[in-house]
C-alpha cells in the first residue's frame, strides 16, 4: 500500500507542476502558424473556385442556329476563297470529312460559312473563326498564314483573282507582296450591309468571335496601308445563304458522345436533337459595329 501511495502523490506533484505551462512546438509558434494560414487559404480557394465556375454556355449561336458569313482571304494582291464544301459522303451515304464531322461549319465552294453547328465545339463562347479554319487546316498565327497545301485555295468564280498565285504560306518578315514587306490581319463586319471599315484585329485572330447571323470576316496579308474591304461577294450574302437555308441535320450520321452542349474545349461531343430530320430557318439581320484596331483576348 505504501508504494501505490508515493505513486499517487508522485502523478498529483507533476500535474501540479504542469498547470498554467504552455506547450512549445519545435522552432517556436511560426510552423503551427503557416499549417493554419495554409488550411485556411486552401478551403477559401475551393470555395472560390466552386462558386465561380461558369455556367453551361448557351448564348448564340445554338445548335438551333442557321448562320450565315462571307468571308475572304486577300493575299498581296487578289481575293481567294477555301475549296471544297467538306459533305463529301461515302458508299453509305456517311460523312467521311472528320473535320467536318466535328463541328458540321462548312463552305461550299461560294466564300461563305455556313455555320449551323452539330456539336458543342462551335456554339456560344467556342464559336470562334478558328472553328473554320480548323475544318479546313488553315493556321491562322499572329504573324503567318498557313494553308495545307496550294490547291486548298481557289478563285470565287464570281470575282475572279487578279494573279491567281497563292502560296502556302504567307511570313512576317519573310514573304513580300510585290517587294514590301507584308503583315497578317483580320478585319469584321457585323452586317454585309455595312458601310464602316469594319474592326481590326492584329493579334489572336483566330479566337475572332461569330457574334451574329450575316457577318462578314476578311483575313489579309498586305503590306502597310494597303486597302482592307470586305471581299466583293459579300453583297451577294443573301442569295448564296438562301441555297441552303433549309439544310437537314444529320443527326444520325454524325459522331455522338456525351458532352453538355455549350462546354468549353469539349474533348468529345454530343449531337444535338434526336434522329428526326428538322429544318432551320434562315436569318439575315444583324446589328452594325465600329471601326477600331483590337489585339483579341488582349
Amino acid at each position: 500500500m505504501a508504494s501505490s501511495s508515493s505513486s499517487t502523490k508522485k502523478a498529483a506533484k507533476l500535474a501540479q507542476k504542469g498547470q498554467g505551462q504552455k506547450i512549445r512546438f519545435q522552432g517556436g509558434a511560426v510552423f503551427p502558424i503557416i499549417v493554419a494560414v495554409t488550411l485556411i487559404l486552401g478551403l477559401g480557394l475551393i470555395v472560390y473556385s466552386r462558386q465561380s465556375l461558369p455556367a453551361a454556355d448557351s448564348s448564340p449561336p445554338t445548335i438551333n442556329d442557321h448562320w450565315h458569313a462571307a468571308y475572304g482571304f486577300y493575299l498581296c494582291d487578289s481575293w481567294y476563297q477555301l475549296e471544297g464544301n467538306l459533305e463529301e459522303r461515302n458508299s453509305q451515304g456517311q460523312f467521311i470529312n472528320t473535320n467536318f464531322l466535328q463541328t458540321g461549319i462548312h463552305s461550299h465552294d461560294d466564300g461563305i460559312i455556313h455555320w449551323h453547328p452539330y456539336t458543342s465545339r462551335a456554339v456560344g463562347r467556342n464559336a470562334t473563326l478558328s472553328v473554320f479554319l480548323d475544318t479546313y487546316e488553315v493556321v491562322l498565327a499572329n504573324d503567318s498564314l498557313k494553308f495545307p497545301s496550294v490547291a486548298a485555295l481557289s478563285s470565287n468564280a464570281e470575282f475572279p483573282a487578279q494573279n491567281f498565285n497563292p502560296l502556302e504560306e504567307y511570313i512576317e518578315g519573310e514573304t513580300q507582296c510585290n517587294g514590301e514587306d507584308a503583315e497578317v490581319s483580320v478585319k469584321a463586319w457585323g452586317a454585309f450591309t455595312d458601310t464602316d471599315g469594319g474592326r481590326r484585329f492584329i493579334a489572336n485572330m483566330d479566337e475572332v468571335h461569330i457574334d451574329n447571323d450575316g457577318m462578314v470576316f476578311a483575313i489579309y496579308f498586305t503590306a502597310d496601308e494597303s486597302d482592307q474591304s470586305m471581299p466583293p461577294w459579300a453583297q451577294d450574302l443573301p442569295q448564296l445563304g438562301a441555297v441552303d437555308s433549309l439544310q437537314v441535320t444529320p443527326d444520325d450520321l454524325l459522331q455522338s458522345a456525351t458532352t453538355t452542349v455549350g462546354t468549353d474545349n469539349a474533348a468529345t461531343d454530343s449531337v444535338a436533337g434526336d434522329n428526326t430530320a428538322s429544318t432551320i430557318p434562315d436569318q439575315t439581320d444583324a446589328p452594325t459595329t465600329t471601326t477600331t484596331t483590337t489585339a483579341v483576348g488582349g
